[in-house]
């Protein structure tokens, strides 16, 4: 049998515009921003004053009663705001518009670069550039959301959301010069929208591209410090409009492109180790959350732990905690223990650890066969630890999915107003389960093309990839549905 063609990169072009129409809508969309550029301003500060409304107004409000609903009391549409319509709905919006939340309405984006202008303008610390940086940040935040019971109580909203927006306006206010240091480096949702949005259907394109890998430079007019001509990838990019102009040569352009195509491709777009990883502890890190609730294991753990304090008088895990740490509402009936805390932080933990270790082995398992079954010569040679980085990029449809329908469980309430009850709902949120492991298959299937296995041998490294994204799925089912 003949090997196939050598793959060289620099003949290797993407098809994205899809059609003339849609190139003209584009054209259309880039003008209307370079136009509205400068009054953005105006769209952040009322973004910023409806966020802030939103997280602390309640702390000043009555108690809603318990059979009070979103348009009852502003405290539950508070609540359904956050977690029924804008986690779910910016997390979904990358699919089709990239990270355009994060350069036109993100509050937190924006006070920190509002922050920066009065600040010292310090350099960037390098364990601020360090690429686990918003993985530990979304880890933490995460966490904390479940000790403190972020999505029950308007005092963990204040907390966890309100927390996170200091911490935007100081990094922004002693770092970088006139950049976003907290998008790039630091924000939780950053890395989140950065992962999903190579799944995109839009994204900025150079002009006059050079050649080379994506730069980093804290020079130019990028704020979240991309050197664009050498622009290759959509994770950092917030869509600010502020490079696009259309009636230059050089700059970037707006371009549409087939939902996906970055991870098909993603030898050529600067995989990267940290967002692989981002995935694996990340989404397990969410999943324990959702777990803990539901899991009779995590009982008969709490009662064994529990009962081991008690044998050996150390009483102290019976205490309540600081209220900044944990869950302390009496006026609720909720009122978590130091156990509680030890309990659902090692759980979360647990449910990480082992997710990663599970997803590492089957994306390992699967770079090998790979390797073994390659036909084509790259150059240079992919290593097994590129081909695993590379792979590790086809959970992300279902990993998305699973987090919307986690973390955005109430988004799907209005389908009871079509009629849909209970099981009805359940089947729709089965659906897209079905779809996103079945894209997340399709897109392991084009990464092995890339890597040069050929059409009738895919079915084997694609095995281990099915059984990892079949594990988040039914992990994410158990969570849901149990």
């Amino acid at each position: 049998m003949n090997n196939p063609k050598q793959f060289d990169p620099s003949q290797h072009i993407e098809i994205t515009d899809i059609t003339e129409n849609t190139r003209g809508l584009l054209s259309r969309i880039e003008s209307f921003f370079v136009r509205q550029k400068d009054r953005l301003i105006w769209v952040h500060a009322m973004m910023f004053v409806v966020f802030v409304a939103l997280i602390f107004l309640p702390l000043f409000l009555s108690e809603p009663s318990e059979q009070a609903g979103p348009l009852d009391h502003f405290t539950e549409f508070a609540n359904y705001a956050m977690w029924g319509l804008w986690f779910p709905l910016v997390l979904l919006s990358v699919v089709f518009t990239g990270r355009s939340w994060c350069g036109l309405l993100c509050p937190m984006g924006a006070a920190s670069e509002w922050a920066n202008k009065n600040g010292p303008q310090f350099a960037i610390p390098r364990w601020l550039k360090w690429q686990g940086t918003p993985i530990v940040s979304f880890i933490l935040v995460t966490t904390l959301g479940q000790t403190v019971g972020v999505r029950d109580h308007p005092e963990a909203i204040a907390l966890v959301f309100g927390g996170t927006l200091g911490m935007a306006i100081l990094i922004g206010f002693f770092f970088g010069r006139n950049k976003r240091a907290w998008c790039r480096h630091a924000c939780p949702i950053g890395l989140l929208l950065g992962v999903f949005s190579r799944v995109g259907a839009i994204q900025f394109t150079p002009k006059r591209p050079k050649p080379g890998c994506e730069g980093y430079t804290e020079k130019g007019i990028c704020p979240t410090m991309i050197d664009i001509t050498r622009k290759q990838e959509s994770r950092h990019c917030i869509e600010c409009f502020r490079c696009v102009n259309p009636k230059a040569k050089g700059g970037l352009a707006l371009r549409a492109r087939r939902p996906g195509l970055e991870i098909e491709n993603i030898h050529d777009h600067n995989p990267n180790s940290a967002e692989v990883w981002f995935l694996f502890l990340g989404i397990g890190s969410a999943l324990g959350g959702f777990l803990w609730l539901v899991l009779d294991l995590y009982q008969q753990w709490r009662l064994g732990v529990a009962g081991w304090f008690i044998d050996h008088e150390l009483w102290w895990i019976g205490d309540a905690g600081p209220w900044w740490l944990m869950s302390v509402h009496p006026e609720r009936r909720e009122v978590f223990t130091w156990l509680d805390f030890i309990m659902i932080v090692g759980f979360m933990s647990l449910c990480a650890i082992t997710l990663a270790a599970i997803l590492w082995s089957m994306t390992a398992l699967g770079a090998k066969l790979s390797d073994a079954l390659s036909q084509s010569d790259h150059y240079p040679p992919l290593t097994l630890k590129q081909r695993m980085i590379e792979q590790g990029y086809q959970y992300a449809p279902v990993a998305l999915i699973s987090l919307v329908l986690g973390l955005g469980a109430e988004l799907f309430e209005p389908l009871r107003l079509i009629g849909l009850n209970s099981t009805g709902i359940s089947w729709a949120k089965g659906t897209l389960f079905v779809m996103s492991l079945l894209w997340s298959v399709f897109l392991g299937n084009k990464i092995l093309a890339r890597q040069g296995v050929a059409a009738y041998q895919r079915w084997l490294p694609l095995v281990p990839g099915i059984a990892g994204s079949s594990v988040i799925a039914t992990l994410w089912w158990l969570a849901l549905f149990n």
